[in-house]
């Protein structure tokens, strides 16, 4: 049976990764902190089903606690690392920059280091498409991505380097995979398509950053985490983009497919475009293909109808949720 660790593994991607993969008979090893920056009753709410998995074991161990992680490494032996655990969100990274660098660069750097003394040769790290600001569409992973505008994007910058680095020096194979605004079930609350749901819902003004054009290359959670387990093969070092790979749809036209199918009109509230926000993302997607044999699956409308669904599965505890 192989073994993964899979970091944040509470998170929206790290959940459905470490499900998946005990759904393919392996063992998994996750861990999380169980931060606060988003409610922590959702990543409870992903937690409780993978621990009724019997082949999922769970740590609540923060990748910057490096003696935490020895232990782990020390009682497991792991085919390959999966780095999902991430201090996420653009926003607040202006106002807490430094609990992202001492997460996503020094906590990365934790685990090369751990994957080099157990000789573990294979390693996943979750990036983001917010490096490509300012650069043409649809994003190519040989574009420069020298300028990002949030300390979020440059402290993935640092661990995307750190990861060459270690696989330069020491042959660790490697798989940066950058992802392309996920949604879905059980999605971050602090992201859009939830946030739209639970607002229009339940009649409260929607909070819209600019005026609504801006748009984005949604990707639906099942086939990211199906692209993060692709990437498990030996590449090398490569950057591989997961998105939608189609033309990119406008938060505009997201809300109105929202109302369509709950039935309720939007009050849309809008608010001055933040600077660390970027007009548009769109992948290429042509390297996954040919690399990994991956493409989405889910197109934003059956995407939407699902999370709409869940959502109203759930609504009971939902309403609870802070956003």
């Amino acid at each position: 049976m192989k073994r993964y660790l899979v970091t944040g593994c509470a998170g929206f991607i790290g959940a459905k990764v470490a499900e998946f993969l005990v759904q393919k008979k392996c063992a998994v090893i996750g861990l999380d902190n169980m931060n606060d920056y988003y409610d922590v009753a959702l990543k409870k709410h992903r937690l409780n089903d993978l621990k009724k998995r019997r082949n999922f074991k769970f740590y609540n161990v923060d990748i910057e606690d490096l003696n935490a992680l020895k232990g782990i490494f020390k009682k497991y032996r792991f085919d390959a690392v999966i780095n999902l655990a991430a201090r996420a969100g653009v926003r607040y990274s202006m106002a807490n920059p430094h609990v992202y660098f001492s997460t996503n660069v020094q906590g990365t750097v934790n685990l090369l280091e751990l994957c080099k003394g157990k000789k573990i040769k294979k390693f996943i790290l979750a990036s983001t498409s917010s490096l490509y600001a300012g650069q043409p569409m649809p994003f190519k992973e040989t574009l420069a991505v020298n300028t990002p505008i949030s300390p979020y994007a440059a402290s993935k910058k640092g661990a995307e380097a750190a990861c060459y680095t270690y696989h330069y020096l020491y042959g660790i194979d490697v798989s940066i995979l950058r992802y392309f605004t996920v949604y879905g079930p059980a999605g971050r609350p602090d992201m859009s398509i939830i946030r739209f749901i639970k607002w229009i819902d339940e009649g409260k003004p929607l909070q819209v950053f600019g005026d609504g054009t801006q748009s984005r290359d949604f990707t639906y959670i099942d086939d990211i985490a199906q692209g993060t387990i692709k990437a498990l093969k030996k590449v090398g070092f490569q950057v591989i983009n997961l998105g939608g790979g189609k033309r990119p749809h406008s938060l505009l036209q997201v809300i109105h497919r929202i109302q369509r199918y709950l039935g309720k009109k939007a009050v849309m509230k809008k608010l001055s475009f933040d600077k660390t926000d970027m007009k548009a993302t769109w992948a290429d997607i042509s390297k996954a293909k040919r690399l990994l044999g991956w493409q989405p699956k889910t197109g934003l409308d059956e995407g939407l109808r699902q999370t709409i669904l869940w959502y109203q599965q759930n609504r009971s505890w939902l309403k609870d949720i802070k956003l």
